[in-house]
């Protein structure tokens, strides 16, 4: 079985921790963050969500990433020797990690569907075609149904998965790295821009003080805290599949344990940075801030720009940054896949690439019209089951020592004292908890 660890890899630690946000900054943090801050009020989401950032960051994110670099394999490659150290064999463990892999796997081909509708809302707001819809709900509305309608993005979700495979193919350093190192300055400089003439809006100023505004009485209601926990557990990219591969193309002296934060760090920063657009915009223009899903980008967020000073170009900028956050999240999501047909089957780059291009393709385009469903049963029951078996693998089943030895190499500090007890009977509870109130709930992240 061949890792693929000497043959590519990221060359450097400002490449990976990129590639890491990439795969974290996406749909959650655009069209899903505005609206659990808008609907829960404010401080009263952040703070909860701030707290489950940073433990998360400090076991979860750091479990994958270490996991993935001691063992220089993917879900299936790192399940197998966590079990072979336990003295249960490999083919135990390769098995468990079919799951986080599929996981991986269906959650790119919904994605695919949405990257789709993204190319498409870029090329029109470049062209002119968004501003041309003007405010008229009708037109806008209908625009976004006939998109999403069964085989109404065909040729856009071609386009967009063309241009993802080709960064795919060209490999770790080459393609994924090199384009992450593009796609996030660009994201967050235009993103600070936007946040920046947002603010000079009149009315929007009623969207900074809701962002702002703390109710003291609504963190003692326990539903903020449980759509706290599962905003930060999904925007964290934690599924035991692609922050873990990313993790096995990492040097042996990388300080895990800093890169993990540094991810945390700009996954929040990109959150935030939605929110202070997207919040004081609606709130200049008027429109809904419970409104969220696609309709919040698709069709609210359209009518607002398109209706303020300035609106085409503000459509240009915020619809090429969420393109570039789509297209860094889709690139991770295929990535467990594609790595596992090199390292199970010994398929070169370009063609594993292939073979998994192809499949998710077609089968993206056969379920556009189911695409909110399918995303549904992923990201509620799949993902979080991925992110717990992963946690249990490394630090049950691998053992203490596996641990403490993978998240201290490249370190400056031992963390294992505190690292192996909150991973272990911290985490992998809430990794748990995750998938039981993803099903209660109808989906947490």
């Amino acid at each position: 079985m061949d890792t693929g660890q000497k043959k590519d890899g990221f060359n450097s630690k400002v490449g990976f921790i990129l590639a890491c946000v990439g795969s974290a900054v996406g749909m959650g943090n655009i069209w899903r963050f505005p609206i659990m801050v808008s609907k829960f009020g404010g401080l009263t989401f952040l703070i909860p969500y701030f707290i489950f950032v940073v433990l998360i960051g400090s076991t979860g994110v750091i479990e994958e990433m270490a996991f993935g670099r001691a063992t220089g394999y993917g879900p299936i490659g790192a399940f197998g020797t966590a079990t072979e150290l336990k003295g249960k064999g490999r083919k135990l463990g390769e098995t468990i990690g079919l799951i986080p892999v599929l996981g991986s796997m269906a959650l790119a081909i919904g994605y695919s569907c949405v990257i789709g509708w993204i190319f498409k809302y870029t090329y029109l707001a470049l062209t002119g075609g968004l501003f041309d819809m003007g405010t008229d709900m009708d037109t806008i509305g209908g625009t976004f149904g006939a998109t999403a309608s069964a085989f109404g993005a065909n040729v856009w979700i071609i386009i967009a998965l063309v241009v993802s495979f080709a960064i795919m193919a060209a490999g770790i350093a080459s393609g994924i790295e090199k384009a992450n190192k593009i796609m996030m300055p660009l994201l967050f400089g235009l993103f600070i821009i936007l946040a920046i003439y947002i603010a000079t809006i009149p009315g929007s100023s009623e969207g900074y003080k809701y962002i702002f505004t703390l109710n003291p009485e609504g963190l003692l209601n326990p539903q903020v805290w449980v759509f706290a926990f599962g905003q930060a557990f999904f925007s964290l990219s934690i599924a035991g599949n692609g922050t873990l591969i990313y993790g096995s193309y990492v040097k042996k002296d990388e300080d895990i344990p800093s890169s993990a934060r540094n991810v945390a760090l700009f996954d929040t920063i990109a959150a935030l940075l939605a929110a202070f657009v997207i919040i004081p915009a609606m709130a200049a223009g008027n429109g809904p801030l419970d409104a969220g899903g696609p309709g919040l980008m698709f069709i609210y967020l359209v009518n607002v720009m398109n209706a303020m000073p300035g609106g085409k170009i503000v459509g240009m900028v915020f619809f090429v940054c969420v393109l570039f956050a789509a297209v860094s999240s889709i690139v991770n999501l295929y990535e467990a896949p594609v790595a596992t047909l090199q390292q199970q089957f010994n398929l070169g780059r370009k063609a594993a690439v292939a073979v998994i291009g192809v499949v998710g393709c077609v089968v993206a385009i056969c379920i556009q019209a189911i695409v909110s469903e399918w995303m549904d049963v992923v990201s509620i029951y799949i993902c979080p089951l991925g992110a717990a078996l992963a946690a249990i693998m490394f630090f049950f089943v691998a053992g203490k020592s596996y641990v403490c030895e993978a998240v201290n190499a490249g370190g400056k500090k031992d963390i294992s004292k505190w690292f192996y007890p909150l991973g272990s009977y911290v985490f992998i509870p809430l990794a748990i908890l995750a998938l039981l109130l993803g099903a209660a709930y109808g989906g947490i992240g």
